[in-house]
């Protein structure tokens, strides 16, 4: 396989700062995904990787919504302590449900302060609103096999 196309496995060792130069992903591990519309990595990156060859690089600077989505005011509450897990702390992230259309499911809030006998918590991402720059190198690229593409598949209608 000389390029990336649909449903190659596409090896990336990559790096993902914020705007600033902050590292927000060293990258240490190398990122694996299908290539082809599943999901599995920003949209905007896949974009910049489709046709690329091993040794290729791309850097791609993604905004907010391409990445971890606007931050949202309506996802930070206001919840009494005694109502969460002990012991309860700032930075702590705590794992609920939320029904949402009819579906339950798993959500998570970070716990940005504590004062008074309530928690304030965000349920926001911690980069949502952060705009980034991903910065990778093609590694590896290999045909998929059709388990690969059927999980990917499934996964992407919710399976």
């Amino acid at each position: 396989m000389n390029t990336i196309t649909r449903n190659t496995v596409v090896t990336l060792a990559y790096t993902l700062v914020d705007v600033d130069g902050n590292v927000v992903d060293d990258g240490r591990e190398p990122l694996s995904y299908l290539h082809g519309g599943y999901d599995a990595i920003f949209l905007p990156v896949e974009v910049a990787l489709h046709g690329k060859a091993i040794g290729d690089s791309v850097a791609v600077k993604l905004q907010p919504a391409d990445a971890f989505g606007e931050y949202d005011p309506e996802l930070v509450t206001i919840v009494p302590v005694d109502d969460l897990p002990q012991p309860l702390k700032v930075g702590m992230q705590i794992e609920g449900t939320a029904e949402e259309g009819g579906d339950e499911g798993r959500v998570f809030a970070t716990v940005t302060d504590i004062a008074d006998g309530v928690a304030v918590l965000d349920g926001n991402h911690p980069l949502a609103g952060v705009a980034l720059i991903f910065a990778g190198t093609v590694q590896d690229i290999r045909p998929a096999t059709a388990a690969e593409i059927a999980a990917a598949q499934g996964k992407k209608a919710g399976v």
